[in-house]
């Protein structure tokens, strides 16, 4: 964890389910795709939030074993995914080094949340483009 990097927190639960692809088959798996997808926004950062960032992916339920990867981090919720990324939220602004955080979800409730600890938050399409159409 970089304290003076921006924070990009990932609702993994929420970014997985915003495209039917068969997630909900292979939860776990789904959570690493997307994990592995994740690498290159930190360094690049998103759209309008340069990079690096320090990246954060909080998964939970039956995805609460992905690992890690060089870029990002994985926070396992003990209980509730939203409740650890609202807690993520306030500690990025009210820890001792305030930072600038991110959140991506398309979770309502999770947004009033997150934005009332200052966050900004962005939809899913931020880093999960729509896949293109079939050919033919």
């Amino acid at each position: 964890m970089r304290s003076d990097l921006p924070l990009v927190i990932v609702d993994a639960a929420n970014v997985v389910g915003s495209v039917p692809d068969g997630w909900w088959r292979d939860r776990r798996g789904a959570a690493e795709r997307l994990r592995d997808s994740l690498v290159p926004y930190a360094t690049e950062g998103l759209p309008g939030h340069p990079g690096p960032v320090d990246l954060v992916l909080v998964v939970e339920g039956r995805a609460r074993d992905v690992a890690p990867v060089p870029g990002v981090r994985v926070e396992a919720a003990p209980r509730s995914g939203d409740d650890r990324i609202a807690e993520l939220a306030a500690e990025a602004a009210d820890g001792p080094s305030p930072r600038p955080c991110v959140v991506v979800t398309a979770d309502r409730e999770l947004r009033q949340r997150a934005e009332a600890h200052g966050a900004l938050c962005v939809g899913p399409r931020t880093v999960r483009p729509l896949p293109p159409p079939p050919a033919g």
